[in-house]
């Protein structure tokens, strides 16, 4: 194994543990190393989030970038998708093409508006009560061949040992900071998406697909835009509209 590319991710992700400060800067370091890892493995650029599940709910926690975040987090909006099915089988599931896969068609085309032709969930075993995932994404079809998805369970397998680790040495009340913050953002785009339903008479899909289109209009996170409308409305003048 010395000096073979197993052990050199294996060092890589010791390294990531002793130089991160907290869960959350670890998670979004490995989610960078992750996407990086697929990327040299296909001929395109892929990007990964990672989503965390504990007590049945699922949580965009990190991503290689702004827009593996916003992607991610258009999946645990919409409550199902190819990651949130990994993390309940706990067996890797791809979308290998938006444009011809039956079965998450209004997911689907949120991706396909985004840029996102396919998709790719790799659950990572934490334990009994928790869980995580690395949701890739590609801006290609075609791309997650079977020596890609061996590369990404490859890398989630080492990946789920130095996350136990990342987690049992990082502080409780960090971990417990990194959730109450996810669990903060979660609701205000809850309830963004509630103010959208009732100004647009649309369903909680289409208010999440006019939210995310926002979102990505204005190159402002997911959850920004979401805080945005609430203060908005909670000073007494919702100044700004979201129509489709």
């Amino acid at each position: 194994m010395a000096n073979s590319p197993e052990h050199e991710r294996v060092l890589e992700l010791q390294d990531l543990i002793v130089g991160t400060r907290n869960v959350a800067e670890f998670l979004e370091r490995l989610s960078v190393m992750a996407a990086g890892a697929l990327t040299r493995a296909t001929s395109g650029t892929i990007e990964c989030g990672v989503t965390l599940k504990q007590r049945r709910r699922t949580f965009t926690v990190a991503g290689s970038s702004p827009k593996a975040v916003l992607l991610d987090e258009i999946e645990q909006r919409m409550g199902d998708g190819p990651c949130i099915n990994a993390l309940r089988t706990m067996t890797p599931v791809l979308l290998g093409d938006v444009a011809t896969d039956p079965r998450w068609p209004e997911y689907q085309k949120v991706l396909e508006d985004e840029g996102c032709r396919a998709t790719l969930g790799v659950p990572l075993e934490l334990g009994e009560d928790a869980a995580a995932a690395l949701n890739f994404f590609a801006f290609e079809s075609g791309v997650f061949t079977p020596a890609v998805l061996q590369e990404a369970v490859e890398f989630a397998d080492l990946a789920a040992g130095a996350v136990r680790l990342a987690v049992r040495l990082g502080s409780a009340q960090t971990l417990a900071d990194d959730l109450a913050a996810a669990m903060a953002n979660r609701t205000s785009i809850d309830l963004a998406c509630g103010v959208i339903m009732g100004q647009n008479r649309c369903s909680q899909a289409e208010a999440m697909a006019i939210l995310t289109k926002v979102s990505s209009n204005r190159n402002q996170k997911l959850r920004v835009v979401a805080a945005e409308l609430l203060a908005n409305l909670a000073g007494g003048d919702v100044r700004t509209h979201f129509d489709a």
